[in-house]
C-alpha cells in the first residue's frame, strides 16, 4: 500500500501552461503519473503535453474526475487556487508555490477545514509513493519502493535521506513533504497517523527544521499514542543562533522557543531515535529496521 497517492491516482495540474508547471507535468508523466486534466483560465479546450486543458477546476472534475490537484501558480493567486479545488471537491490538494501571504493561509485553512479538504504545502516537494505515482518536483531516479515513510520541512534534505536510504538498498513507501511555510497543511502528527495503519511501512523518519513548534508536537504524539513503529528523526540547524532564519519562513527561532536542540529534547524523551549528523540519516533507519527484526 501507500499513503494518499496511489497507482489509480487521477490528478489535475493547475498552472499547466506556466514555465514551472510545464517543466514538472512532463517529469511527472515520464514517471507514469495518471495525469488527467490541466487548468489555465482562457485555455480551456486546447491540450498540452496530450493532456486536456481546462478554464476552471469544476469544469475538469465535471469532465476527468481527477482526485488531486497539484498547484504551480503564483504566489498571489496560489490561496485562489487551493479554495478553488477544494470548493469543486478534491479532498487532497498539493500545493508546491512558495511565498503566499500567512494571511492568505490563514483563510485558507478555516476554508479547507470547513470541507473537508487535505493540503500538503505550500512551499512543498510534493509527495511521491516510488513505483507508482509522483505529485510534485522530487527527483524520481532517486527513489525506490520499500518500507521507509518520511515526513519532512526541507526539500533538499528530503532528498538527501532518499538517497542514502537508496543505497543501502532501502526504499520508500511514501515521502511526503510538509512545506516549509509558517502555515501549512497536514502535520507530523496527521501523517504519522496514516504511517501507522499502512502495511507497507516499517520505520518512519521525520526530518524537522529550527522554527515553530512541530516538532515538540509530534513528540507529545508519539509519547500518548504509544506509536507501534520505530521513529527516527534529524532536526536541521543545531548550529543556528536565534533569530536566525534557515533556508524556509517557517524555520526561525524567537527566543528559546524553536531551536534544534529543545526539539531533539523532546523527541528523544518520547522514544524517538535522533539524528544529529545528517550523514546519517539511512544508516540510523537501517539500524532501526534490524533492531526490528
Amino acid at each position: 500500500m501507500s499513503i494518499l497517492l496511489y497507482e489509480h491516482s487521477r490528478i489535475l495540474v493547475q498552472g499547466i501552461t506556466g514555465q514551472q508547471g510545464s517543466f514538472h507535468t512532463e517529469k511527472m508523466l515520464a514517471y507514469g503519473t495518471k495525469i488527467v486534466a490541466g487548468v489555465t483560465p482562457g485555455k480551456g479546450g486546447q491540450r498540452h503535453l496530450g493532456v486536456p486543458i481546462f478554464n476552471t477546476v469544476e469544469q475538469a472534475v465535471r469532465a476527468e474526475q481527477p482526485d488531486i490537484s497539484v498547484i504551480f501558480v503564483p504566489p498571489l493567486a496560489a490561496a485562489e487556487a487551493i479554495m478553488e479545488a477544494s470548493h469543486a471537491g478534491l479532498k487532497l490538494v498539493v500545493c508546491i508555490t512558495e511565498g503566499i501571504p500567512v494571511l492568505d493561509m490563514l483563510k485558507v485553512k478555516n476554508f479547507l477545514k470547513e470541507r473537508g479538504t487535505l493540503l500538503i504545502g505550500p512551499n512543498t516537494p510534493g509527495i511521491i509513493s516510488p513505483g507508482k505515482s509522483k505529485v510534485g518536483i522530487m527527483p524520481a531516479h532517486i527513489h525506490q519502493p520499500g518500507p521507509v515513510g518520511i515526513i519532512s520541512r526541507s526539500g533538499t534534505l528530503t532528498y538527501e535521506a532518499v538517497y542514502q536510504l537508496t543505497n543501502l538498498g532501502l526504499g520508500q513507501s511514501t515521502a511526503v513533504g510538509i512545506g516549509g511555510d509558517p502555515i501549512v497543511g497536514l502535520k507530523f502528527t496527521e501523517l504519522l497517523e496514516m504511517f501507522k495503519n499502512d502495511d507497507q511501512t516499517q520505520a518512519v523518519l521525520l526530518i524537522g527544521e529550527i522554527g515553530g513548534t512541530a516538532e515538540e508536537e509530534t513528540a507529545e504524539y508519539l509519547k500518548s499514542s504509544y506509536y507501534p513503529k520505530p521513529v527516527a528523526a534529524y532536526v536541521a540547524g543545531l548550529t543556528a543562533p536565534p533569530g536566525k532564519r534557515l533556508g524556509h519562513a517557517g524555520a526561525i527561532i524567537e527566543g528559546q522557543q524553536g531551536t534544534a536542540a529543545e526539539k531533539l529534547k523532546a523527541l528523544k524523551i518520547a522514544g524517538v531515535e535522533t539524528i544529529e549528523n545528517p550523514a546519517r540519516l539511512g544508516k540510523a533507519i537501517q539500524k532501526l529496521l534490524m533492531g526490528k527484526n
